[in-house]
């Protein structure tokens, strides 16, 4: 299984909670395994970028100005910034070109859900998740889509990006709603709206904050994914934090309960029979390697998934 790394992923921000160093530790760490090839993605474009986001919120981000708006994700701007993000998303398209051909493919990079076509929140710059189903689109590689946001907070920007592309369903299943570049850790304190193409399942409420929460939850919903038409094909983000030790997390959830949820979601695209990409997201202990461990547990578990004959 090829998948899709690159050193520029990381951004020279400095000190911050987001561990941009997360990404080469993953690869690091999965470069042993035989089963997987760790391939370096080409950035995606300005044309590709446009297809999403504005003009102006893409010229700050490269720029630096308006300097409130090149930071509404909420990173220090530095000149690398502009072609880290282009790296990202294009790790992003790279998996699922890949996995259109093959069957399944990941990037070692976020998707980075919370970014909204006009500005930024969340740590996240562009939205490599609808970016590279744009590119699918334009390239006449699909005419569907679907997008799974299993990190611990709401994909508030996946969902109005979704809200007005008819051909894309994105459902968040999270611990932690999301709105206005903050996060709400009791999901009882509010709630946006769904749509008909966008909908989301608070952890707590919907089964409970352990494993067979998470489970009951997942077999509850993930339905809605091929409910009426299949999706071409199925973008995966498969967050860290969730996990019990993250200082955001209200979750009780263990590396066994989140590598159960990988599983689950892999057998499931792969009985339907679509094409699957998977993306890392989030993950904020002070020991990395607790979130690095999530992350190639994933990896491990898509392994075992697509391994079966």
């Amino acid at each position: 299984m090829k998948i899709f790394h690159h050193p520029g992923f990381a951004a020279p921000i400095g000190p911050h909670i987001m561990p941009m160093r997360k990404f080469a530790l993953v690869a690091d760490a999965l470069r042993s395994v035989d089963a997987l090839e760790i391939v370096a993605p080409a950035p995606v474009s300005k044309a590709d970028l446009l297809r999403v986001h504005t003009p102006e919120y893409i010229a700050a981000i490269e720029t630096g100005e308006p300097r409130t708006l090149a930071e509404s994700q909420k990173f220090p701007w530095v000149p690398e910034l502009f072609p880290s993000a282009c790296l990202t998303s294009g790790g992003v398209l790279a998996a699922a070109r890949e996995a259109m051909t093959t069957g399944v493919s990941a990037a070692l990079a976020s998707g980075f859900h919370h970014s909204f076509a006009s500005h930024g929140e969340g740590f996240c710059t562009f939205n490599g998740l609808v970016v590279a189903l744009e590119a699918l689109r334009h390239e006449g590689l699909i005419r569907t889509a679907a997008i799974l946001d299993l990190d611990l907070h709401y994909g508030n920007g996946t969902a109005s990006l979704a809200a007005t592309r008819p051909w894309l369903r994105a459902m968040s299943i999270y611990g932690n709603d999301y709105s206005d570049n903050t996060a709400y850790r009791d999901v009882s304190i509010r709630h946006h709206e769904d749509g008909p193409n966008h909908i989301s399942a608070p952890l707590i409420p919907s089964g409970g904050p352990d494993g067979p929460g998470l489970m009951k939850t997942l077999e509850a919903h993930l339905p809605w994914l091929t409910e009426g038409q299949k999706p071409d094909i199925l973008l995966y983000q498969a967050g860290a934090d969730p996990y019990r030790e993250d200082p955001y997390s209200p979750l009780d959830l263990t590396h066994e309960d989140l590598r159960a949820r990988d599983k689950a979601v892999f057998n499931f695209a792969r009985q339907a029979n679509f094409p699957l990409a998977w993306v890392l997201a989030g993950g904020y202990t002070k020991d990395v390697t607790q979130v690095v461990q999530v992350h190639v547990n994933t990896a491990l578990a898509c392994l075992e998934v697509y391994a079966k004959s």
